[in-house]
């Protein structure tokens, strides 16, 4: 069970908050529906129970908040947007790496692409798929752990009549199987025919919340629409044979031609025009909502045509909707179609209160917008034959057993259809609004539960990769080879490939690249960030970054130097290519340079949150840095660091092996040079700065 209590978002300057006070439940075993006109706050409700949004509130998911759930991922299931990914990163590649994300076996990436329909486009690109496919793709991440609850932000948008049709059915088979749906929609026609239970809003406030069968037979009540030029004399007539049979039946006379009759059919209505010799220009079975109740906002969505303005001439569309204008607002409707908490209801009025006039007896009989939560859920609505194909798959692949409910305290509903804090928030704004709800501060996501694993199929799972290695080894061959050719290029730039036009080797630039992309795309297609928030900054990621980078940095620094000297040996013969003595110095030397390229542009690309400042980090190294720090280092010196190994042996008391002497001076001499020192200024400036970055943003490292 889903319970948001109290959820309100904190304004911005000079704005309302977006969500007031906003109380309702989610049941287990039923589709819910969140429904409200474009701006009313169903997304950022959305936020706020993921707690992603500053504000108050809080809600329980089967009794316990979101920070508290150990694996959020496999108790809750979020479609938010667009599915984020890399354009050509394949269908099977970006669940699996999600896998990882989640901590679930990887297994399970190809159960819930069958379940979804996507198994047959599994090595399909991300950017080929249609809206359809993406959504299918958004709907199989967002069941990859398994979860209890599903929370969708208009799932259907953009989507055919059939694949609409489709996800709903997937939907409705999840609930069935124990499991809770929550999407948003701003079409209350919708919300009738796809949910079981509708919670309406409107400004941020709970407007309404009832069974959807109580929602379609009291704000979506069937009519018939009739055209006619006799249409005041056809009124007179359907109202007077109406109250000769004691029928309750409502005439409602709109603007020019065109009548709405509530309680009625078409035979009714077509037998009463003939038997009065009364010319009809349309006859048609509708369904609208409660005439002026509802605002222009959610007319739109009910009715292709606006309702026409007073005085204005009649709408020429035959088929068209327009809502009922006849009559004016009761004192206690809200904008959105539906009473103010605390207000009189037109569906449910107030013990000994009169009728009002033309209003049907079954709609004063219905039961009001504050039906209690516990009530019996609507009977389930028959299936089509799609419904019932895919029932089968997901019980068998996609819901698994669950634990039994553990819900917190159910917030006490008012009997008159909204919580308390709904009433507070209808009434004045200087009434006392009562005590605040508990505080709610945005969490990030979590690091991914397998970080190593994840990066790695980050990594391989994009062409991009493989393209970067590709295009450097082939390029430093050919720049090793035609350096060799004129004799008066050193042997050590030589083999690293790396002329005095570069300012990088190509290993040492491919590998910054790769570093870049790192971040860079994290941000450019945040996938962990589907439905949880930005991108994580949290050292398990860091850290796994640091490693996969390093040793893909070190493999394209050894790959490149391996084929340089294979291409020199081929054109040129193995004569031409002694072996220095200081090749120890020199391997070390390569290596810290392709590491250091890639360190720099990972962390510049996860300070700024971009590939091209991960890639300008890396050239500001020999391009601005260097330079600097040559032109302090070059010139006479006084003191020397030789004998440094001996002094630190003395200063550790301990003793070790002569052999790392050497070692300890080689590293020595690497970073005393130029562009040593400057990657070890520059990685220790960019991780000051992504320290800093993930302080000021609040990161739970």
């Amino acid at each position: 069970m889903l319970q948001a209590i109290g959820l309100t978002s904190t304004p911005r300057r000079g704005c309302d908050p977006a969500v007031r006070d906003l109380t309702f439940e989610a049941r287990p075993g039923a589709v819910t529906a969140l429904l409200g006109a474009p701006g009313a706050g169903k997304t950022t409700a959305l936020r706020l129970m993921l707690e992603l949004e500053p504000g108050r509130g809080i809600t329980y998911f089967r009794g316990r908040p979101l920070h508290r759930i150990a694996h959020p991922a496999r108790e809750v299931g979020v479609l938010l947007a667009a599915v984020p990914g890399q354009p050509s990163r394949t269908v099977r590649g970006q669940l699996r790496m999600l896998c990882a994300a989640a901590g679930v076996p990887v297994t399970r990436a190809d159960e819930v692409l069958e379940a979804v329909g996507l198994h047959g486009l599994q090595d399909q690109r991300l950017g080929a798929l249609s809206t359809g496919m993406e959504r299918r793709l958004g709907l199989a991440a967002a069941l990859l752990g398994d979860p209890h609850t599903l929370l969708l932000d208009q799932p259907a948008v953009s989507l055919s009549p059939r694949e609409a049709g489709w996800l709903y059915e997937l939907l409705r088979a999840h609930a069935a199987d124990g499991g809770t749906v929550l999407c948003t929609t701003d079409d209350p026609k919708e919300a009738a025919r796809i949910a079981d239970h509708v919670v309406a809003i409107d400004e941020g406030r709970l407007v309404a919340d009832q069974e959807a069968a109580d929602f379609a037979r009291t704000r979506l009540r069937p009519r018939v629409a009739v055209r006619t030029p006799h249409a005041a004399r056809l009124a007179a007539v359907v109202s007077r044979e109406a109250r000769a049979a004691r029928r309750s039946v409502e005439v409602v006379t709109e603007n020019g031609n065109r009548l709405c009759v509530y309680g009625s059919t078409c035979a009714e209505i077509g037998e009463t025009a003939f038997r009065h010799g009364i010319l009809l220009h349309q006859l048609a079975d509708e369904t609208g909502g409660t005439g002026p109740a509802f605002t222009p906002a959610l007319t739109p969505a009910l009715d292709p045509e606006p309702a026409p303005e007073p005085g204005s001439a009649p709408a020429s569309d035959v088929g068209a909707e327009a809502e009922p204008t006849a009559g004016a607002p009761s004192s206690g409707a809200s904008p959105s179609g539906a009473p103010l908490a605390g207000a009189p209801s037109a569906s449910a009025p107030s013990p000994g209160a009169a009728p009002a006039p033309g209003v049907p007896d079954e709609a004063l009989a219905a039961p009001d917008a504050g039906a209690p939560s516990g009530a019996a859920p609507a009977p389930r609505r028959g299936s089509d034959a799609a419904g019932a194909h895919v029932r089968p798959v997901l019980a068998t692949s996609v819901v698994r057993g669950r634990p039994a409910e553990d819900g917190p305290p159910a917030a006490a509903a008012a009997p008159g259809g909204a919580l308390p804090g709904q009433r507070a928030a209808a009434r004045a704004e200087d009434a006392d609004p009562g005590p605040l709800p508990p505080p709610l501060r945005p969490k990030p996501v979590r690091s991914p539960l397998h970080p190593l694993r994840y990066e790695l199929r980050r990594l391989f799972g994009a062409p991009a990769t493989y393209a970067v290695t590709v295009a450097v080894l082939v390029a430093s061959a050919a720049i090793a080879v035609l350096l060799a050719r004129t004799g008066r290029t050193s042997l050590p730039n030589v083999i690293a490939a790396w002329p005095g036009l570069l300012p990088l080797p190509p290993a040492a630039l491919g590998a910054g690249l790769l570093g870049a992309f790192s971040f860079g795309d994290e941000y450019r297609y945040p996938v962990l960030s589907s439905g949880r928030g930005p991108v994580p900054r949290r050292a398990g990621l860091l850290l796994a970054k640091l490693a996969v980078t390093a040793v893909t940095a070190l493999t394209l620094a050894l790959l490149a130097g391996v084929i340089d000297l294979e291409a020199l040996r081929l054109v040129y013969g193995g004569d031409l290519i002694p072996v220095p003595e200081n090749w120890r110095i020199l391997c070390a030397s390569w290596a810290g340079l392709a590491v250091g390229c890639a360190w720099a542009g990972l962390l510049a690309a996860g300070i700024f949150r971009a590939t091209a400042a991960g890639v300008a980090a890396v050239l500001a190294v020999p391009v601005l840095i260097a330079p600097l720090v040559q032109k302090v280092l070059v010139g006479p010196s006084v003191r020397s660091i030789a004998g440094l190994p001996g002094r630190l042996r003395e200063l550790s008391w301990t003793h070790w092996p002569y052999e790392v002497d050497r070692w300890l001076m080689g590293v020595g001499h690497v970073v005393a040079q130029p562009v040593g020192t400057a990657l070890v200024l520059s990685l220790t400036a960019l991780i000051c700065a992504y320290l800093l970055t993930g302080l000021r943003r609040r990161a739970r490292w």
